[in-house]
C-alpha cells in the first residue's frame, strides 16, 4: 500500500519531535501522538527504500547489537535498520567482553558508547530482568552524557524484553492496518491473542503481552485466550485493560481458543511459558541449578501435552469472521508435520498466510529504523524531507 509522501511528511512535521533524545522501551509508555510519529516514520522510510533513495542520515556513528537470547528476525532488521541510516553495526559479545570478567553494567554502557548512536539490547528470557537492565543502561548512558563522557546520548531501543516486544507489535500493526485499509477501519475489529501447543517450554511471554497492550489502543476488541495457568505478567493485563477503556474498545480474557476465535478478524495463535514457570526459571538459571532446569522443562512439556489441541488449524478457522479471519505470527511458527510432530499451526493453515506472515515480518526493519530516528533526531520530518528531495539513490 504506497503512501503520499508529501502529506505523510506534513503530518509528521505537525506531530512535533517529542521521542527525540528518548528511549524506546514499553509501547505503553509513549503518546498516541509518539506512537503515530513512529509508524508515520517507518512507512516514510519503506516507501522511499521501495523508491530507491537513500536513506543516509548519519555519515557516520556506530550501532551496539547487544543480544542476550537468540534471535533471527530481529537481529538481522537490526542490522538492516541501521544499515540503512548509515550506522555501522558492532555486535556486543558478552563472552568476549570484560563482563566476563566483573565489569559493570554502567561502565560496560559508556565504554561501547563514545561514538554510538544506538543500542539495540534483546533481553527476554529472564522474569524481572530484562526490562530493569534497559533501563539501568540508559541511566548509564545518562550519567556518562551529563559528565560530558559521552558527545551523545546513544538511544536505548527494545528489541525485546521480558515485558514488550514493541519492533514486533509495531510492525504487526502496520501490517494489519494496511491489510484493512487504515488505522480509522480498525475500531471494533476483533483479533485473538491465543496460547498454542508448542513441543518446547519457556517461550517469552513479550508477544502476547505487546499484542494486547497495543492492540488495546485502537479501539479493537481483543481477546486473549490460554488454558489454565498460562497466565501473563500482571502489569501487562492491566495496562490491555487500561488501554481498551481510553480507546473504545474491549479486552477479555477466558480459557477457549474456540470463544477467541470466533467471528475474530485476526488470529495470532502463539505458544508462551506461564509467567510462574519464568518466574521459577529465571531463579534457577539464576543459581545455574541444571537440575533444576531439566526437572522443570519435563514437568512443563507434560503441562504443555495436556493442550495439544489448543492449535490453530481449518476447523477453527472457520469459525473467524466469515470464515475469512487474518492469521498472524511472529515466525518461526511451530508447524504440525512440518517444523514438528504437533505444533500451533497446521501446515495447510500456515502456508495459504505465509506470505502475509512474511510481508508482516517484513515491516520490522523500518518500524526499528523509525524508532531510531525520532529517538535521535530533532527534526525527523525536515531530515527524511531533504533526503527526499535530494533524490540521491540508494543503488546506482
Amino acid at each position: 500500500m504506497s503512501i503520499d509522501i508529501a502529506k505523510s511528511l506534513t503530518e509528521l512535521d505537525g506531530l512535533g519531535s517529542s521521542l527525540y533524545g528518548k528511549d524506546f522501551l514499553l509501547t505503553w509508555e509513549k503518546s498516541d501522538a509518539e506512537l503515530k510519529s513512529v509508524f508515520i516514520i517507518a512507512e516514510l522510510l519503506k516507501e522511499l527504500h521501495a523508491k530507491n533513495i537513500s536513506l543516509d542520515m548519519f555519515r557516520t556513528g556506530l550501532a551496539v547489537s547487544n543480544f542476550r537470547d537468540n534471535s533471527t528476525r530481529t537481529r538481522f532488521s537490526f542490522a538492516s535498520a541501521c544499515n540503512l541510516l548509515g550506522l555501522a553495526v558492532q555486535d556486543l559479545d558478552e563472552g568476549k567482553s570484560q563482563i566476563a570478567h566483573g565489569e559493570t553494567v554502567r561502565e560496560t554502557a559508556n565504554m561501547i558508547s563514545f561514538l554510538t548512536e544506538v543500542v539495540g539490547i534483546r533481553d527476554d528470557m529472564f522474569i524481572g530482568k530484562g526490562h530493569p537492565y534497559m533501563k539501568e543502561v540508559a541511566e548509564a548512558l545518562d550519567d556518562g552524557f551529563k559528565n560530558g563522557v559521552l558527545n551523545q546520548r546513544p538511544a536505548v531501543v527494545n528489541l525485546q524484553c521480558d515485558l514488550d516486544h514493541p519492533t514486533q507489535t509495531m510492525a504487526d500493526m502496520l501490517f494489519i492496518k494496511n491489510h484493512f485499509g487504515g488505522f480509522d477501519k480498525l475500531k471494533g475489529k476483533k483479533i485473538a491473542m491465543t496460547w498454542a501447543y508448542s513441543p518446547s517450554y519457556g517461550k517469552p511471554l513479550s508477544v502476547p503481552q505487546g499484542v494486547i497492550a497495543l492492540m488495546t489502543r485502537y479501539g479493537m476488541n481483543v481477546d486473549l485466550a490460554y488454558p489454565e495457568g498460562y497466565d501473563l505478567m500482571p502489569e501487562t493485563i492491566k495496562a490491555a485493560g487500561d488501554n481498551a477503556k481510553r480507546s473504545g474498545g474491549s479486552f477479555k480474557v477466558s480459557n477457549s481458543m474456540e470463544s477467541a476465535f470466533k467471528d475474530a478478524d485476526i488470529v495470532y495463535p502463539k505458544s508462551w511459558a506461564p509467567y510462574k514457570v519464568m518466574e521459577r526459571r529465571t531463579q534457577l538459571l539464576e543459581k545455574s541449578d541444571t537440575v533444576g532446569l531439566k526437572e522443570l522443562e519435563k514437568e512443563c512439556l507434560a503441562q504443555n501435552a495436556q493442550h495439544m489441541d489448543w492449535i490453530c488449524d481449518e476447523k477453527k478457522m472457520t469459525l473467524t469472521n466469515k470464515g475469512g479471519g487474518l492469521y498472524l505470527h511472529c515466525l518461526p511458527a511451530d508447524i504440525k508435520d512440518v517444523s514438528c510432530e504437533n505444533g500451533e499451526v497446521t501446515a495447510g493453515v500456515f502456508e495459504k498466510y505465509r506470505i502475509g506472515t512474511y510481508k508482516e515480518a517484513g515491516y520490522k526493519p523500518f518500524v526499528i529504523a523509525a524508532m531510531i530516528a525520532a529517538c535521535t533526531k530533532k527534526n525527523p520530518a525536515k531530515v527524511i524531507g531533504e533526503l527526499y528531495k535530494s533524490g540521491q539513490k540508494r543503488v546506482l
